[in-house]
């Protein structure tokens, strides 16, 4: 197999490599379908996950320096099984505008877990065709898996078990 020429990188694509060299991306919010658009073209054929992270209580974490870091991190992995690589993407988004684009007309299949983001953390993504809530009820307040998101605020309830008859 012979020698990968280097990929050229886009403005605003900032990168770190991982002891396994494993690489990862940081774009800003207004580059970030393009980036993802970028390596979908180069073969990366799968996005195996994404998921969303509260940094409130911890805000420290390795970021490229031109990457200032933001409350909320939306993390997507992306797969080339032909080439053998995986890339993380970590984008930052700030509390004060939760709002980032969908990858949903690149990676079909990133549907549930755009809205499961959504559900959770509150941020929402735009383009999706069908933002809506997965996982609570249509009408919970609040979004479960935020830092500040009150512990313990809704009474576990219990059916009594049925006993023997």
């Amino acid at each position: 197999m012979g020698a990968r020429a280097p990929r050229r990188r886009a403005p605003g694509d900032a990168a770190l490599t991982t002891p396994l060299q494993a690489e990862h991306l940081f774009p800003d919010r207004g580059d970030y379908l393009d980036v993802v658009r970028a390596r979908r073209h180069e073969g990366f054929e799968l996005c195996t996950d994404l998921c969303a992270v509260d940094y409130l209580l911890h805000p420290g974490r390795a970021l490229p320096e031109a990457t200032a870091p933001e409350r909320f991190e939306v993390v997507v992995q992306l797969l080339s099984i032909e080439q053998r690589r995986r890339v993380r993407v970590r984008v930052q988004v700030p509390e004060s505008d939760p709002t980032l684009g969908s990858l949903w007309d690149l990676y079909p299949g990133v549907e549930a877990m755009e809205r499961e983001a959504f559900d959770m953390f509150g941020i929402r993504f735009t383009g999706h065709p069908d933002l809506t809530r997965i996982l609570m009820p249509e009408d919970w307040e609040g979004h479960p898996l935020r830092k500040d998101y009150g512990v313990g605020r809704v009474p576990v309830q219990f059916k009594e078990a049925p006993g023997p008859r």
